[in-house]
């Protein structure tokens, strides 16, 4: 069948879905973009492939998809951009922009980096406004030591220890360009971007990097973590919600 790729780029909040892939229970986001762009030409099927898949709760602010529409779609990218803005009603998943790619183009494959954001709030109040964007802790956090452990994740390693145990990726050797910490008053925010990730690498990246922020391990031990390729050697799993996608970059910006 003729077909038509575009490129989506995503805002959606996590909170209440069961993750970007579609499943037997429960709303998925990739299950109301499809729904919503079928719409759009007729109520035709149509398929769409991620950048990558994000778990139950966890947000994006910059999430990368390609649809195949029928290629006699007569649509353009604000109509597609505001049509299924409306479709997608009332979720908070929203289509910030689309652009007309070329059927060789895949949101997933041909990217060469994602990042992410994971947002701390460190205080002894629990949230009310952020509840569900950011994971609580209200032991002090150092930063500064928090960021000292970082740097023994920056490059390229075996990242074993930091994948969930039901990660399917055949090798769990990462590049890993970018792991930053900052303070914005209350908030402890981590940034990190690589061409990939292994499955709950960054949130048990961030678990572990607490565990030094607490002053409960020293910043070397990331270190001893690494290399110990083993998962328990590791701290815990943070939590979904203060996790979001914040980009997906390509050779060429599609969106340019």
């Amino acid at each position: 069948m003729d077909i038509s790729r575009w490129a989506l780029r995503l805002e959606y909040d996590g909170t209440g879905f069961v993750g970007w892939q579609k499943q037997q229970d429960g709303v998925s986001i990739q299950s109301l973009i499809e729904a919503a762009a079928s719409r759009l030409v007729g109520n035709r099927p149509v398929s769409s492939i991620t950048a990558g898949r994000t778990d139950a709760g966890v947000h994006a602010s910059g999430m990368v998809i390609h649809i195949d529409f029928p290629g006699d779609a007569k649509i353009n990218g604000r109509q597609i951009r505001d049509g299924m803005g409306y479709y997608l009603k009332p979720h908070r998943v929203v289509v910030l922009e689309a652009a007309p790619v070329s059927l060789d183009w895949s949101a997933r494959f041909s990217a060469i980096w994602r990042s992410y954001q994971f947002k701390i709030l460190n205080r002894q109040a629990r949230p009310a406004l952020q509840e569900t964007h950011v994971w609580h802790v209200k032991r002090v956090l150092d930063v500064d030591l928090m960021q000292e452990g970082a740097n023994y994740l920056l490059g390229s390693h075996d990242f074993t220890s930091f994948r969930a145990i039901a990660c399917q990726a055949r090798s769990a050797v990462r590049t890993l360009d970018v792991l930053t910490i900052h303070r914005e008053g209350e908030l402890v925010i981590v940034n990190t971007k690589a061409r990939s990730f292994l499955h709950h690498q960054v949130r048990n990246m961030v678990g572990s990097l607490v565990m030094v922020g607490s002053r409960q391990w020293p910043p070397e031990k990331m270190r001893e973590v690494l290399e110990a390729r083993n998962r328990c050697a590791a701290g815990p799993t943070s939590p979904p919600d203060g996790l979001c996608l914040t980009g997906v970059g390509y050779p060429e910006d599609p969106f340019a």
